[in-house]
């Protein structure tokens, strides 16, 4: 088994933080449970209502500034980063000086945490103004290339998330360089190429900036998408991909198993693996929590464990 450590990156440290933090406390208490040469990287996500944020529509109140501290405490203390995924596409310059966004900046500016990327708009800006977060250029570029690749890799990114239809193409993943700066993203349920991946992206960076916009101008009044002219594609994809489960997603060719990343790919150098389920429910990241993090034979009882501490915490409800 290769010596480097495979470092996982999770969803999210507001939905799902109190989940998040038990499954932090069992890794210390109940360590025979887990693999062993596994480590938490970060914790990725946004505190709502984040008009950076994309790839997922997040919606919510909004977060003060208690709370974003108590969170940033709860895991910056235990030496985790946050991730956070200011991913939309849509941005454009007046966007940058959103006061919730360079707030959550400012109180997370400590060295630890980091964002994730997609628009060259906000990351030059955050470059310029917060020099101190470690960048990561996200998956939804989408870009499938070698010499596109090499050339992202090549930049000044802490990691850069592949492509997951580039999962299982090893042609491809052994002529890259830089291979420990490679994200890969291993519980994707969406169909291998899907055709509206791209676009999607885009339709719901829009929505994120409407809804957004909707809290400033309308605190008092529901979001309704419909109300808004612009999402014609959000409306009209008919998403091949929704309501699938971590074990849909093992019958994909873009899945990567726990075998596969212990004798596969850390083999090869990649050590940088992403669990997606930022809008997932809680039993779709409690098995995936299984499946890549708790060893074969000691999932039922570990299953049982973290259900019962979820009960316990007022999380989940088995009972009545």
């Amino acid at each position: 088994m290769s010596e480097l450590k495979a470092r996982f990156h999770l969803p999210d440290f507001t939905h799902h933080a109190k989940m998040n933090l038990i499954l932090l406390s069992m890794m210390k208490n109940m360590p025979e449970y887990f693999y062993d040469n596994i480590e938490i990287a970060s914790f990725y996500g946004v505190f709502p209502p984040s008009m950076w944020n994309g790839g997922r529509t997040v919606g919510g109140a909004t977060c003060d500034e208690t709370y974003i501290k108590n969170i940033l405490s709860a895991f910056n203390s235990q030496g985790i980063p946050l991730r956070f995924t200011f991913t939309n596409p849509a941005l454009k310059k007046e966007h940058l000086k959103d006061k919730f966004c360079n707030t959550v900046m400012r109180l997370a500016d400590n060295g630890l945490n980091e964002v994730i990327v997609f628009s060259p708009l906000l990351e030059e800006y955050i470059r310029k103004n917060y020099p101190d977060y470690k960048i990561t250029s996200s998956t939804c570029k989408r870009i499938r290339e070698i010499p596109e690749l090499e050339k992202e890799l090549n930049k000044d990114y802490s990691v850069v998330v592949l492509d997951y239809d580039l999962n299982n193409k090893f042609d491809i993943l052994e002529k890259l360089p830089h291979k420990e700066k490679c994200e890969l993203l291993i519980n994707s349920c969406c169909v291998p190429n899907c055709p509206f991946r791209s676009e999607e992206y885009y339709q719901v960076g829009l929505q994120q900036i409407a809804y957004c916009n909707h809290l400033k101008n309308h605190p008092n009044k529901p979001f309704n998408m419909s109300d808004y002219s612009d999402f014609t594609v959000v409306k009209n994809i008919k998403c091949p991909s929704g309501g699938k489960t971590i074990f849909d997603s093992k019958k994909l060719p873009h899945h990567i198993s726990p075998d596969d990343i212990f004798n596969k790919y850390l083999p090869m150098g990649f050590n940088q693996f992403k669990i997606e389920g930022r809008t997932a429910n809680r039993m779709f990241l409690i098995e995936c929590y299984m499946y890549y993090l708790i060893k074969p034979e000691c999932r039922d009882e570990a299953r049982f464990m973290f259900l019962h501490n979820l009960e316990r915490n007022g999380i989940v409800r088995i009972d009545g």
